[in-house]
C-alpha cells in the first residue's frame, strides 16, 4: 500500500476506521524491516540533496494531540545527517509574531536549498485552531486557504519541494495514548489540560481538517492522510512518500571541478 495525495475525488470521512492499521500490512516485523530499509534509503537520498543544493524539502506534519508528530521526526529521519535537517515547532504566536501577517513566522523557518525542513504543526494552525476556537472571524480565516496556496506555490517555484502529512489517529487510540502519557513519568510532561478541551471539540476539528485538506492539497504541495493508529505503519508510509519524491527529483552529485581533479594528495 502506498499513500496517494488528497485529490478532488478523494473521500475524506476521516473516520476512526480510516485511522486503523490497513489490512495490507500483516506481519509487524515485516513492516519494521521495510521501514528500516526506507529509513536507510532516505539517508542516501539526503546526501544527494545536500550535495546538489538544487532543492529544499519541506515536510509538514499536522495531526491531533498524540497522533505521533514527535515520533515521526525521531524515527523517519533517524538515518539522516542532522546537520542537514531543521525542525521547527510552532506554538502559540508571540506578541511580535501576532503583529505580522500569519505567514511571517512560517516563511522565516522555510529550509534553504540542500536542507530538509520539518514543521511540527505549521501555518495550518491558522485555519484549524483559529477556526475551531473562534480566535478570528470567519472572513479572516476563510481567506487564508487561498493565501496558503499562493504562498506554497511561490515556495515551490523557488526550489522548495513540499510534502504535507495529516497523521490521522482514532478517538480511541488517542484516549489510550493520553492514558499512557499520564502514567509515564518520561511522557506526562507533554500532557496539558488543553488537550482534553480539544478532545471535546473532536467533530469541529474534523470539519476543519477536512476543509484544509480539500482546499489546500495542490499539485505543488499535496496533502497525504496517514493512518496513524499503528506507529510502524505510519512511519513506513511517510518515509516511502518522502523517498519516492526525492527520487523523482533526480538529484545528482556535482561534478568534480577540473582544478580539484588535478590536485594530488601526497
Amino acid at each position: 500500500m502506498n499513500l496517494r495525495p488528497v485529490g478532488p475525488r478523494t473521500r475524506l470521512t476521516l473516520s476512526d476506521r480510516d485511522a486503523r492499521r490497513p489490512p495490507a500490512f500483516g506481519d509487524r516485523d515485516a513492516v519494521k524491516s521495510l521501514l528500516a530499509r526506507e529509513v536507510e534509503r532516505l539517508g542516501h537520498l539526503q546526501e544527494r540533496l545536500i550535495a546538489s543544493k538544487a532543492r529544499a524539502l519541506l515536510v509538514v506534519l499536522q495531526g491531533r494531540d498524540a497522533s505521533g508528530k514527535d515520533g515521526v521526526i525521531r524515527t523517519v529521519f533517524d538515518g539522516c545527517n542532522p546537520l542537514g535537517v531543521r525542525v521547527t515547532s510552532f506554538g502559540v504566536p508571540t506578541e511580535l509574531e501576532r503583529s505580522h501577517d500569519f505567514l511571517w513566522r512560517i516563511h522565516a523557518a522555510v529550509p534553504p536549498r540542500g536542507y530538509i525542513g520539518i514543521f511540527n504543526r505549521s501555518h495550518y494552525e491558522d485555519v484549524l485552531v483559529v477556526r475551531v476556537r473562534r480566535l478570528a472571524p470567519r472572513r479572516v480565516w476563510s481567506a487564508r486557504y487561498a493565501q496558503i496556496n499562493d504562498f506554497e506555490r511561490m515556495l515551490s517555484l523557488n526550489g522548495v519541494t513540499i510534502l504535507k502529512f495529516f497523521l490521522h489517529v482514532s478517538r480511541e487510540e488517542q484516549r489510550e495514548r493520553f492514558i499512557d502519557r499520564l502514567h509515564d513519568p518520561e511522557e506526562n510532561w507533554k500532557f496539558r489540560a488543553g488537550d482534553l478541551e480539544d478532545r471535546k471539540l473532536w467533530s469541529a476539528y474534523t470539519r476543519a481538517y477536512r476543509d484544509a485538506l480539500r482546499k489546500c492539497s495542490t499539485p505543488w504541495a499535496p496533502w497525504y492522510v496517514v493512518p496513524a493508529d499503528s506507529k510502524t505503519v505510519r512511519n513506513y508510509l511517510i518515509t516511502r512518500v518522502i523517498n519516492e519524491t526525492l527520487s523523482g527529483l533526480r538529484l545528482r552529485f556535482p561534478r568534480l571541478a577540473p582544478e580539484v581533479r588535478r590536485l594530488r594528495v601526497d
